[in-house]
């Protein structure tokens, strides 16, 4: 379903652009995502984990840029995921506002343990594009986030 807005053509257009990438954004990420829930954590845990995973320590408000999360709601999914034991939190001594979240051994296990899925569930979404589809659609995708900043 498209628009049904009666503006000039030049907005329906960009309403019509705007619908079906959210629409395909949301599938996508559902698709990509619904193993998660086998591990019992949600996007927001497993982006903090990845994150950890591939990068290494994070200060929080890094952390919270990375995953594009507010720092109120990352406190709330780190906090969640420091009680199952995955991550810790490190405060510096000399600054004791500055803290860095760090993966535990469960957290690097369990990470290392569905990133494979999770790169198969990727390929296997983005595979009804063809390799060169999928260029075309990573650069436009870029040039629209990259225009917004």
């Amino acid at each position: 379903m498209g628009t049904h807005y009666q503006g000039t053509q030049l907005e329906k257009n960009a309403l019509e652009v705007y619908i079906k990438l959210s629409r395909a954004a949301e599938t996508v990420e559902t698709q990509v995502n619904c193993h998660l829930k086998n591990y019992g954590l949600t996007w927001s845990q497993f982006g903090v984990l990845e994150a950890l995973f591939h990068l290494g320590p994070l200060h929080q408000q890094e952390l919270a840029a990375k995953i594009l999360k507010s720092r109120g709601n990352l406190t709330l999914v780190v906090d969640n995921l420091v009680k199952r034991g995955l991550v810790t939190r490190e405060r510096d001594e000399s600054d004791r506002r500055y803290v860095t979240i760090c993966l535990t051994g469960a957290g690097r296990q369990l990470i290392s343990d569905i990133f494979p899925r999770h790169v198969r569930q990727v390929v296997d979404t983005i595979g009804v594009l063809s390799p060169e589809e999928q260029q075309l659609l990573a650069a436009l995708c870029r040039k629209l986030g990259l225009a917004q900043q």
